[in-house]
């Protein structure tokens, strides 16, 4: 007997096989609610002693939550591998990848990844405000998964849902995972704000024009504007920008206090993907003549090519222009 179609059964109620890739925090997290909600979960990680097959072994839904430096040796694990087809993949990742784009192409996000190596299967992308420790706590979160595949979306969204834990839909899987991408090196631009102590007013210019920033961003590749307004963009920005527990804002705040850039990456528990983020984004903002100014000023930083304080001069001190282009 074939197994149901997630994609066309009532899957409000039912308990589905869950595999989780990467044990990180994140990936323990998002284990942990579906757990909580019913579902049998199995997780894998590179120290795993079994078989990343024996997790994907009638699974209905593959989560990914490996940093982006792992996401195609991941993927590339699972091809050969035998996989449901109506397995969905869930991408939970939130970086760029270093080993893709040109004068002519865009770099690819990681639901992009994914999709190119499993064409049959639906692909959703998770974004949102949400620190793992928080959820892990059982405060108060929400979420969005997204994907032109609104069917695949409603699954996932039913799957991790709770009274501690909101998750809503959107069809643009671009802007949603853009959002989440790009915050990451706004936050470390306002991690270095706090870290020299600059106040509440220079705080909160940098997140208002970081956020312009992500939309000019974000338009170009081709999202939704006002998709950046929601949970994944301005709601996950407010989310990193304000809390130490993030793993970017406390690059920048390490930074601020003279540290190098080694030495506070060795400090961290685990990935600040804004790192990497920072310096695919800039190359693409070089070739393609995109005013990315924050952005330009992180990545110097990060290089070691110029000091907090300059950083913040060089902001303070750009030509004059209207707060609103036409």
């Amino acid at each position: 007997m074939n197994p149901p179609n997630l994609l066309t059964t009532s899957h409000s109620s039912s308990s589905i096989n869950v595999s989780v890739i990467g044990s990180g925090a994140w990936g323990s997290t998002l284990g942990n609610l579906a757990s909580r909600r019913g579902h049998s979960v199995r997780v894998w990680s590179r120290q795993s002693s079994h078989s990343l097959q024996s997790v994907l072994d009638g699974t209905d839904l593959v989560i990914s939550a490996v940093s982006m430096k792992g996401v195609r040796a991941v993927v590339e694990q699972l091809k050969p591998l035998q996989i449901t087809s109506q397995t969905i993949f869930v991408s939970a990742t939130k970086g760029l990848d270093p080993n893709s784009g040109s004068p002519t192409e865009l770099p690819m996000l990681p639901s992009q990844i994914w999709q190119a190596a499993f064409p049959d299967h639906a692909v959703v992308a998770l974004s949102g405000p949400n620190l793992s420790e928080e959820i892990q706590r059982g405060l108060p979160a929400a979420t969005v998964v997204a994907s032109e595949n609104l069917a695949a979306a409603e699954v996932v969204q039913s799957v991790f849902s709770s009274n501690s834990f909101r998750v809503y839909t959107n069809p643009d899987g671009l802007g949603v995972e853009l959002g989440g991408i790009l915050k990451n090196v706004i936050a470390i631009a306002v991690g270095t704000c706090d870290g020299l102590q600059l106040g509440t007013n220079a705080k909160a210019a940098l997140v208002t024009r970081g956020l312009a920033e992500i939309i000019r961003i974000g338009s170009y590749w081709g999202a939704k504007p006002e998709t950046f307004y929601g949970l994944s963009g301005l709601g996950d920005l407010l989310a990193t920008c304000n809390s130490p527990l993030s793993r970017n804002y406390q690059v920048g705040y390490g930074l601020a206090q003279g540290k190098l850039l080694q030495e506070v990456l060795a400090t961290l528990s685990g990935t600040a993907e804004g790192v990497n983020t920072t310096q695919v984004l800039v190359r693409l903002a070089n070739q393609q003549q995109i005013a990315v100014p924050i952005s330009q000023q992180v990545h110097r930083l990060l290089q070691g090519e110029i000091t907090p304080q300059a950083a913040v001069e060089a902001l303070m001190l750009r030509d004059h222009k209207p707060e609103i282009t036409s």
